[in-house]
């Protein structure tokens, strides 16, 4: 699977620290899967992950890419609250079909199944994550998430990635406000496509570019669309793009 990084929050603030960081609501973690974003002041992406409560502690299972950002981060806003932050020495697992024992259902989506945390490499894993990513529209880090997303418009609300009424979090300003005060105009879709382009090529219609092609299987991809101007027959470098209209 995708490199992962897992790590291991104690200490009695671990879930206020959390609380007051991240997208999601961090009481749930006790129920199961919590995804969740970390943002900046300004409202964008940062790092997207799972919590999950592990007896008093919470596991944070995080894209291994971002693991020493979040180590710096996190530790920049520990200050002296009580929360220590260690590898968790786990190993994420993932599938789909029936939930494991120690299984997990992966909140974004049920389609996508489940999660574990186990103390040796998963191994084996015949999923197709990207066909399914593509079909669900969910995001990935470093391809549809980039340090210039706003979880909006990378459908974070449809996915469970954030929480309304929980209170104040980095970013959260700004996030509420696209939520009650704009109508987003842009943003995360599924398109199909006929030909071929790169992930990162523009999308055109009309002599204008009205968005970016990201992650593709088979005749289907996901883009990052202007509403207001993606419509009818579109192109992505030698590919005939189209959208249904439907999305985020």
């Amino acid at each position: 699977m995708t490199a992962r990084h897992v790590f291991r929050l104690s200490g009695t603030d671990t879930r206020s620290f959390l609380q007051g960081l991240v997208t999601n609501d961090v009481t749930a973690v006790d129920s199961g899967l919590v995804y969740a974003a970390l943002l900046t002041p300004q409202g964008k992406y940062l790092a997207d992950f799972f919590l999950l409560a592990d007896g008093d502690d919470v596991l944070l299972d995080a894209d291994a890419a971002q693991a020493e950002m979040l180590r710096t981060r996190l530790g920049m806003y520990k200050l002296r609250a009580d929360v220590s932050l260690t590898d968790a020495h786990l190993f994420a697992h993932r599938g789909v079909g029936d939930v494991p024992k120690d299984g997990h259902t992966d909140p974004r989506q049920p389609a996508l199944g489940w999660r574990a945390y186990r103390d040796t490499p998963q191994t084996v894993d015949e999923t197709d994550w990207a066909a399914l990513y593509v079909a669900h529209v969910v995001p990935q880090s470093g391809i549809e998430l980039t340090p210039d997303t706003f979880i909006l418009e990378a459908g974070f609300e449809a996915l469970n990635g954030v929480d309304f009424r929980k209170g104040c979090y980095v970013g959260q300003e700004v996030t509420a406000r696209m939520k009650h005060k704009t109508t987003l105009r842009k943003g995360l879709v599924q398109v199909a496509i006929e030909g071929e382009a790169e992930p990162g090529t523009d999308i055109r219609a009309a002599d204008k570019t009205v968005g970016t092609l990201l992650s593709r299987t088979a005749d289907k991809a996901l883009a990052y669309l202007r509403f207001d101007r993606a419509a009818g027959s579109m192109q992505a470098g030698d590919a005939t793009v189209t959208w249904d209209g439907t999305g985020n």
